[in-house]
């Protein structure tokens, strides 16, 4: 008898694949097991059992078809017969056992129907295609392997960790509580039985009870398993990504139920019409006289009262199964299977950013909660993106200790203890716990979330945010408005600059730096910047072409303005004169022509910074006569030609900047600005320095590198105050000796020039060591060695 386990490798498939298998699919595959043996049951009594008997068939004679020859034949045998002594014996046909055997197998072949031979047969083969058809989908290359990976993230997603924790974070329920509840509950079930088992449950459960008060956070996810958490949450999205594109499961399931019905009507149809072929007795007619003697058979089919009750049970088997494909069908075309709302799951877990899925991945879903529901909310919470970053803040609590960012501290510009941050996937909640923090700087950091517990850093003033995107606690902002002095923002859309940012009542300096599409530029709206009341410097690097209307509202208490475009031209500068209060203005790469008229007006003004614009002409630095209070004047970076006369009348100016311009000649009346500290010219096409340059008694600063100059006049070494002087890269040949009466010279740039000798004299500048020399080497040694030596010791 052929074992029934032969067969099973045609519908066995993982054991982990039945939680895609509803309960339709493994009711048919009970029936598919029951109709399978009938076959084999069947099949195995055709091959050990004879199939039919068969007896040769006397044939009576009738008056009219008889000749009188056969007639008086048979009254000749029959007189003989009578004559004879009377035995009991039956009927003799004078037949042997071998002919008996060939009878039986020609009447086999020749007179029983088809059905009944094949019967067995029939209903195995039909079965076994039921049984690859029900687990086709699970074989075929293009199914199976999406299926495999689905199996394998779910049972993962499943038995994760941080499944337990985000479902019992969302349920209100502590993961510690929970688990000093359970523990609670097995110490009482313990402990009832008797004092002897309270003994023995001590002492089995010492162990978790050291691990709770050890590990107040027994839940808690350890660095591996929050890796192993992330690890899925990343396969899930690709995986999602990439069966999301196809529907082949979905038809490759359709088609096998389709077929699965076609081919029980195609059994039901021919099975009812020929199931009354299986019958006992049958009637063969065999032309095989010459050898038996006969051609009239009466055969006794040995099987067909059994194979009829099969085949009435086969029928029925086949007709439930039927029912159950036609169910299937039902389910398949009046459900939308091919989407799946996790509406039940947000309701019930409260995790509302579960996105709904399509196609494949939601077919998959569909059939999962035919096996349990508790799957697919499991699996949900890695779909969630609030799920995946509370995971990364928790592995990237885990990564950044107070302690690593501790040493991380360093004092920035602003002489302020500053944290800076780079490229991390969020904001590490020990961060708050540095309670001697002064600065936060976060740079391209998204998902930066500043909870309630910033309000531990009592001695925060300063944060940076570029490129981040930033959501806030309510708690946090109150905070924020009440303790933040300085906020530096980059953007790359004004619809990324935070809304919380206009409320800053106590903010002092603000730095805005981000491009903006050239709609934008044109019509740029920054939100009432009128509750900053204390705001006094605002900057803004972008490509603005004109000046905010919002920075009007705080125009009484502004000092200092900044506006950085990139190279774009600023039209409208009206709103400058309203500025009256500014004390430093820049307008840098603004694409300037001319001096603003609106600057003018601004009578507080100290500082003006004109860099990288396009001027030409100054001749409108008269105007600056009227600015009593303006010290320091950068037009540097420009294409200035020539520095008009009207210069001398900037009485006021302490430090002026003309470098990188065109300037060829420098007027004598410039050196009538005899406050100067800060003089640079560097880089123009200056060949002669003015001997007026000897009035600047209070120079300290002087810059010509870069220049066309051949020599220099004795009077600018009457400028006794001076401590830098830069000459490099010009014509130079002779250093006068008069360079000894630098005496409070540091810093000396010669390099580049056609110097043969340095001057002994320099000895005489005790402050220059070879450090703030800037020359040759071999021009060094041309210094006498007790001058190389004093200028060489610290």
């Amino acid at each position: 008898m052929i074992p029934v386990m032969e067969f099973r490798q045609l519908s066995d498939q993982q054991p982990a694949f039945r939680v895609l298998k509803p309960w339709w699919d493994v009711f048919t595959d009970y029936l598919s097991v029951v109709m399978l043996m009938i076959g084999v049951f069947g099949c195995t009594l055709q091959v050990m059992q004879d199939k039919i008997i068969c007896l040769p068939q006397r044939v009576l004679l009738h008056p009219e078809n008889t000749s009188e020859v056969e007639v008086n034949s048979l009254l000749h045998l029959q007189s003989n017969i009578s004559a004879a002594p009377r035995e009991k014996t039956g009927l003799k046909t004078d037949l042997d056992l071998q002919q008996y055997s060939f009878i039986n197998q020609m009447c086999y072949e020749m007179a029983l129907h088809w059905y009944a031979k094949y019967f067995p047969f029939l209903v195995l083969m039909h079965t076994l295609i039921f049984m690859v058809c029900s687990n086709f989908w699970f074989k075929f290359p293009g199914s199976s392997s999406k299926i495999e990976h689905f199996i394998s993230m779910l049972g993962k997603c499943f038995d994760s960790p941080w499944t337990t924790r985000a479902l019992s974070e969302v349920s209100g329920e502590n993961p510690e509580e929970k688990d000093k509840k359970s523990f609670t509950l097995r110490s009482n079930i313990a402990v009832s039985p008797g004092e002897g088992s309270l003994e023995k449950t001590q002492s089995l459960r010492s162990i978790p009870e050291k691990i709770v008060v050890d590990k107040p956070s027994a839940s808690a996810l350890d660095k591996k398993e929050g890796e192993q958490a992330k690890a899925l949450f990343e396969k899930v999205k690709k995986f999602r990504l990439h069966v999301e594109e196809g529907d082949i499961l979905y038809l490759m399931y359709v088609r096998q139920t389709v077929f699965k019905v076609f081919k029980f009507l195609l059994i039901i149809a021919y099975n009812s019409s020929l199931v009354n072929k299986v019958q006992n007795r049958v009637h063969c007619v065999v032309d095989i006289q010459e050898m038996t003697g006969y051609e009239n058979f009466e055969c006794n089919h040995t099987m067909a009262h059994l194979f009829s009750k099969l085949s009435y049970c086969y029928l029925f088997l086949v007709a439930v199964y039927g029912l159950t494909s036609l169910y299937t069908s039902y389910w398949l075309f009046y459900r939308s299977l091919k989407e799946y709302s996790f509406e039940y799951v947000r309701q019930e877990t409260g995790i509302n950013d579960i996105p709904d899925v399509k196609n494949d991945f939601a077919f998959m879903l569909h059939m999962i909660d035919q096996y349990d529901p508790l799957y697919s909310k499991r699996f949900a919470v890695f779909l969630s993106e609030v799920s995946e970053n509370k995971l990364k803040q928790l592995n990237l609590n885990h990564e950044w200790t107070a302690e690593k960012l501790r040493q991380r501290l360093q004092t920035n510009s602003n002489n302020r203890l500053e944290l800076q941050l780079f490229m991390l996937p969020g904001l590490p909640d020990t961060v708050f716990e540095l309670t001697e923090l002064q600065s936060l700087k976060l740079e391209i950091i998204n998902n930066v979330t500043i909870l309630a517990s910033i309000s531990q850093l009592e001695n925060l003033q300063e944060l940076s945010l570029y490129q981040c995107s930033l959501k806030l606690h309510t708690t946090a902002t109150s905070f924020l408005k009440e303790n933040l002095k300085v906020l530096r923002v980059k953007f790359d859309d004004n619809r990324e600059l935070p809304n919380w940012m206009y409320g800053l009542r106590n903010l002092e300096e603000l730095y805005l730096t981000g491009s903006l599409s050239p709609d934008a530029s044109k019509n740029i709206v920054l939100e009432s910047l009128r509750d900053m009341k204390c705001l006094k410097t605002l900057s803004l690097k972008s490509n603005l072409t004109k000046i905010p209307q919002s920075i009007v509202d705080v125009s009484s208490h502004l000092l200092r303005l900044y506006f950085h475009n990139d190279s774009t031209k600023l039209v409208m500068l009206n709103n400058l004169k309203k500025m009256t209060n500014l004390i430093e203005l820049e307008l840098v790469r603004c694409d300037l022509e001319r001096i603003p008229h609106a600057i003018f007006s601004l009578t507080n003004l100290q500082e003006i910074d004109l860099k990288e614009n396009n001027l030409r002409s100054i001749e409108e630095i008269i105007s600056f006569q009227h600015l009593r209070k303006l010290t320091c004047l950068k037009l540097w970076y420009n294409s200035i030609m020539y520095i008009p006369e009207h210069i001398k009348k900037l009485g006021s100016l302490e430090r002026l900047y003309f470098c990188h311009n065109k300037i060829e000649i420098l007027p004598s009346h410039l050196f009538l600005c005899n406050k100067l500290r800060y003089l640079d010219l560097s880089n123009n096409d200056i060949r002669f320095i003015p001997p007026e340059i000897g009035v600047l008694q209070s120079l300290q600063y002087f810059s010509v590198v870069c220049n066309k100059i051949e020599n220099l006049p004795d009077e600018l070494f009457f400028c006794k105050k001076l401590k830098t002087l830069k000459l490099g890269k010009n014509s130079l040949s002779i250093l006068s000796p008069k360079v000894s009466y630098l005496a409070l010279l540091t810093y000396l740039d010669l390099k580049f020039n056609h110097f043969e000798v340095l001057p002994q004299e320099l000895g005489c500048c005790h402050a220059l060591k070879r450090s703030g020399l800037i020359v040759e080497e071999t021009l060094f040694e041309t210094l006498p060695s007790d001058v190389r030596d004093q200028m060489k010791a610290e």
